[in-house]
């Protein structure tokens, strides 16, 4: 009987060290919104090559960029059940679950990337992380950022109220559509390999975007004005899910998480130089590239503040933390 036992031990002690070594081995899938070629994905790639040679081997990362997976909504319910690892999302869709995440978005909270890498490593930003796991059921390992918002137009925009009635594709979500709602435009939602032909045919008259995508995706062929008004940061969250989290040993928790936020942060950097060289290349293509400020809006940006007040004190301690770094 003895003897039995002992063997069943040795056995069971067999299977469950070839079982730990095989789950040790895991290849994690990781969703994006963006292009392949946006600094989001080979941010993550990038993340990927350092986590595999830093475990090892025992973890590596397949990348699925432009929507491969679905919507950034698709992905978080992924997420969610463990369908998929990690993602690199806008702050845009975790506003759904928090909606203070939508104070990240203020108009001119921030000036440049450089300021708004300050501002998310702050305890404001970072408190935010914190509500995710109870929230989301994911776990948000660090920001990053994309180039600071402007405005296309297929139109000549001289003035704020050359927006009035215009359509202007947008994210889809309360922070920016409030912004153009203010302007007296028209918000409208499109995907983005959609817009393109959608600014030649008249189904948006303009787009809300960075340096990059205008540049990346050709969209100066189809615009006539570029308003250079850095009014908004945008951006992007890493995260992964809170079902695989909880399967981690503390070891490979703080590595992954290491090495994510490692990458993440470096898009600020990475983002100073992005902008520069996108903005020299699109001046000297046909669009008319105009560089204004909040005082361009006469005013209206104090209408956002307000809404955003209602939903509650978080945005008057960003703000504070944000004028702190001016």
């Amino acid at each position: 009987m003895r003897l039995k036992t002992r063997i069943i031990c040795t056995l069971f002690a067999a299977f469950a060290f070839t079982f730990s070594a095989t789950v040790a081995a895991k290849e994690l899938r990781l969703g994006l919104i963006v292009p392949g070629s946006h600094a989001w994905t080979v941010a993550a790639s990038a993340m990927g090559d350092e986590l595999e040679e830093r475990s090892d081997g025992n973890y590596s990362v397949s990348i699925f960029p432009a929507g491969q997976l679905g919507s950034e909504a698709q992905m978080m319910q992924q997420l969610q059940t463990g369908a998929l690892d990690m993602a690199f999302l806008t702050a845009a869709e975790l506003t759904n679950s928090v909606t203070d995440f939508g104070t990240l978005f203020a108009p001119y909270l921030v000036t440049d990337v450089k300021q708004a890498g300050e501002l998310l490593g702050g305890p404001a930003a970072q408190s935010l992380l914190d509500r995710l796991p109870r929230k989301t059921g994911t776990i948000g390992l660090g920001y990053g950022i994309a180039g600071m918002r402007l405005m296309l137009t297929a139109f000549p925009a001289d003035s704020v109220n050359s927006l009035g009635g215009r359509k202007i594709r947008v994210t889809p979500f309360a922070p920016v559509q409030d912004f153009y709602q203010i302007l007296g435009a028209a918000p409208t939602p499109m995907p983005l390999p959609a817009v393109y032909d959608a600014l030649a045919n008249g189904q948006v008259d303009g787009i809300d975007a960075d340096l990059e995508l205008v540049w990346k995706l050709k969209l100066y062929e189809r615009g006539d004005t570029m308003l250079y008004s850095k009014h908004m940061m945008f951006p992007v969250v890493g995260l992964i899910s809170g079902r695989l989290w909880a399967q981690l040993g503390e070891e490979d928790r703080t590595l992954i998480a290491k090495v994510a936020k490692k990458h993440l942060n470096n898009l600020f950097g990475q983002y100073s130089e992005i902008e520069a060289t996108m903005l020299e290349n699109l001046q000297q293509t046909d669009i008319d590239v105009i560089e204004v400020d909040s005082e361009f809006f006469e005013g209206k940006l104090k209408q956002w503040e307000e809404i955003w007040l209602k939903k509650g004190s978080f945005l008057k301690d960003l703000r504070s933390e944000a004028d702190e770094l001016q």
